[in-house]
């Protein structure tokens, strides 16, 4: 059986516009910063996992390494749309379970301020009848037919169809779950927005996708985050005080879409993300009821809400119910998106993987400051990247 693997140090970037800093800067001052907090140096990392969207075929992480130290490692360069961060932390984990590396640095980093709506405008030209051409022609995406490339529209559709399939779910339902998170986001230093908002503010702001307002919207910013794990034997070897802040990763979960009768056109973030958490409380050994605390992707407010129901935080269909309990906020049953998720914290989407472990580590560590969540034990992280990609973790505290 692979020995336990656990998050030694973690760092993330302040999220928002960083101007003069390039994306080798962000990702240098995130690893610097993970290792800082590990206690160690880039000398005793084995392999280097890095993942970088926008610049994929840039070989980012042999350029981080000029700028962070050449010891001749092997290096992964990871791109798995929004899930790029959470496969990179995968492939250090998996490659110290296999015995290649006692000592693994994961980084995620993006440059993403100002850059508008992703992912739309990226079909061709197409005529009055629609006919499939091509090796995927049969499941291209149909572009203004029936659907939509820009995600807030993509994520709005797949709001509405939970709405219309439990009922519940209204304009002012996703609202509230926005007001939360602008909320926790004032306690987040580090969050690209700490803005509190009314609800009155979110619905009547400039509506993005219906009824995705732009506040309901994750933010395009710039950010870094980064990860030092190590194996257990190797955490043996350290200072009482580096076990003490060791986070363990409990569970490490990358699914994709599984085939099913089923629309092969519109996204399906449903299927793959109920898969990975149902592995990942096996992987675990704990349930739902287990969580302190989950940081999900809320790329808008209409995805946090399915997303409940995908990490089987409520019963299936429960997923209103739930949110009306207050049981997401700070003081409830289950506090969901403290750091204000990536409508407030931001989204910078190689980055947002790691930098939702990042928030959970943190609480279990107990140095969340303000928004510290008392007594926290247990934690999981979400991230799902259309294409598509579902990357959860669940966290541990230390024991000792």
């Amino acid at each position: 059986m692979a020995e336990n693997v656990w998050i030694l140090g973690i760092h993330m970037t302040k999220f928002g516009k960083h101007p003069d800093l390039d994306t080798v800067d962000l990702g240098a001052q995130a690893a610097r910063g993970a290792l800082g907090d590990a206690g160690l140096h880039m000398r005793d990392v084995g392999v280097l996992a890095a993942g970088n969207l926008m610049r994929a075929a840039a070989s980012f992480g042999q350029q981080l390494q000029k700028q962070i130290g050449q010891t001749g490692i092997p290096v992964f360069n990871v791109a798995n749309a929004c899930a790029t961060g959470a496969t990179a932390l995968r492939v250090a984990i998996m490659a110290i379970r296999a015995g290649e590396a006692d000592v693994g640095l994961a980084v995620g980093v993006e440059k993403l301020s100002g850059a508008g709506l992703l992912a739309g405008g990226t079909t061709k030209e197409q005529g009055d009848t629609w006919s499939p051409q091509g090796r995927f022609g049969a499941v291209a995406p149909l572009d203004g037919r029936i659907g939509t490339e820009t995600m807030p529209g993509v994520f709005a559709q797949i709001g509405m169809e939970y709405g219309h399939k439990y009922g519940g779910a209204d304009f002012e339902l996703f609202a509230r779950i926005s007001e939360k998170n602008h909320a926790h986001s004032t306690l987040n230093p580090l969050a690209s927005y700490q803005k509190r908002f009314t609800l009155e503010q979110i619905m009547n702001d400039v509506m993005v996708a219906y009824p995705n307002t732009r506040p309901m919207c994750s933010a395009n910013c710039d950010g870094g985050a980064a990860a030092v794990v190590v194996s257990e034997s190797k955490l043996r070897t350290l200072s009482l005080e580096q076990q003490r802040r060791a986070v363990k990763i409990s569970a490490s979960v990358l699914t994709s879409d599984p085939w099913q009768e089923a629309c092969q056109v519109l996204p399906d973030v449903n299927t793959l993300t109920r898969a990975a958490a149902n592995q990942a409380y096996e992987q675990a050994g704990v349930g739902p009821d287990d969580l302190d605390l989950v940081e999900l992707h809320d790329c808008f407010a209409t995805a946090e809400l399915v997303h409940y129901d995908n990490l089987r935080l409520c019963p299936p269909g429960g997923a209103v119910d739930f949110f009306n309990s207050g049981a997401t906020w700070r003081d409830g049953t289950t506090p969901v998106n403290v750091s204000g998720g990536l409508e407030s914290k931001g989204h910078p989407v190689s980055a947002t993987g790691i930098a939702n472990i990042w928030e959970i580590a943190t609480h279990l560590r107990g140095e969340a400051g303000d928004r510290q969540i008392e007594g926290a034990r247990v934690g999981l992280a979400h991230v799902i990247g259309l294409g598509s990609a579902c990357g959860v973790h669940i966290l541990e505290k230390a024991a000792a």
